[in-house]
């Protein structure tokens, strides 16, 4: 069994994040671009989180299994609607897809927006990346009906659907796959 240890992304991280990031992108996205404009976006995702975790803007959590970085999580308050949160970014390691990694740092996620005083959330995925959309909805997320154009930077803007979730359904927070039960490891 796979030990998870979930926990805010430590100053030297940068570059864990980058690979996971990296990795899941050249997975889930790059075929979606002409290959030199893929090969430019896995280069700059690999090292834009060192300067991430300096500004300290929003939260990062990291989501280790048995010792090896395998998922990040990217949130804080949404830039356009007032009072919600927003994951910005959420990643796993294409070596860890099944482990139940991504599962337990959503988990983890959703509680710590709940205990930032947030009571919804929201996200966007791309519309055509069923397996990223299948993760959200067994997490609780929903549609919202809300689709934008998101141009990654070649001038070809792709769909991406809109997902929101309550994090605050009564005392015992939201019943969903991702956070109804437990998972082994341990916050910190």
């Amino acid at each position: 069994m796979v030990i998870f240890t979930i926990a805010q992304a430590a100053a030297d991280d940068g570059d864990v994040l980058g690979e996971i990031h990296a990795e899941a992108w050249k997975v889930a996205y790059a075929p979606f671009f002409a290959p030199g404009f893929a090969e430019q976006a896995v280069q700059r995702r690999r090292t834009q989180w060192r300067e991430r975790i300096v500004q300290a803007k929003d939260t990062i959590m990291l989501a280790r299994g048995d010792g090896r970085p395998l998922a990040l999580s990217y949130f804080g308050a949404s830039q356009t609607k007032t009072g919600m949160a927003e994951i910005h970014s959420f990643y796993a390691h294409p070596d860890g897809w099944g482990t139940g990694a991504a599962r337990a740092l959503m988990t983890a996620t959703l509680a710590q927006l709940k205990k930032d005083g947030f009571d919804q959330v929201h996200l966007w995925t791309l519309r055509d990346t069923p397996q990223s959309r299948r993760f959200y909805s067994k997490c609780g997320f929903t549609e919202t009906g809300v689709l934008r154009d998101h141009d990654f930077g070649d001038g070809r803007p792709l769909v991406q659907v809109e997902f929101g979730v309550s994090v605050r359904t009564g005392p015992a927070g939201p019943k969903r796959p991702c956070v109804s039960g437990s998972f082994p490891g341990e916050l910190t």
